[in-house]
């Protein structure tokens, strides 16, 4: 049998930063655009269902770090592993107080219902493992 295979050129250190790259502003931006709205919107419902699941309300504004500071920190690559590890935390907490009930449910479509969140909590989570890469603000470190 002969088989075609298409060539790709091997990975380089160039390639592996510009992955980087590409996930840490995609995941970032994402997110942070849910940060922007609650800037514009307030996070009053999210103090509502802290409420209603018995925590304090004024953690809510906790989401300004998760959505806002975190992501930036991404966006331009200070902090960056640090940045996605609040964002792997804040979608742990979104996941726990509003997307309980669908965590094992699959759609009519045969996708998984919380397939956006968890593209976000593991982009995320790979960001924090690999860090923003030489493409950022920051050299590459424990931190970045």
């Amino acid at each position: 049998m002969n088989t075609k295979h298409i060539a790709m050129p091997p990975a380089t250190p160039n390639t592996d930063d510009a992955g980087k790259l590409v996930l840490r502003v995609a995941i970032g931006l994402l997110v942070l655009l849910h940060g922007i709205f609650k800037i514009t919107h307030g996070v009053g419902f999210i103090g509502g269902m802290l409420d209603k699941a018995g925590l304090p309300g004024f953690l809510a504004y906790g989401v300004y770090i998760g959505e806002v500071v975190a992501p930036l920190m991404m966006l331009l690559g200070v902090g960056a592993r640090a940045g996605a590890a609040i964002v792997v935390a804040n979608m742990l907490v979104a996941l726990g107080l509003v997307h309980m009930g669908d965590l094992f449910v699959i759609t009519k479509q045969g996708g998984w219902a919380l397939e956006l969140q968890g593209l976000y909590l593991f982009g995320a989570l790979a960001v924090a493992l690999l860090g923003a890469g030489r493409y950022s603000v920051m050299p590459p470190s424990r931190v970045n």
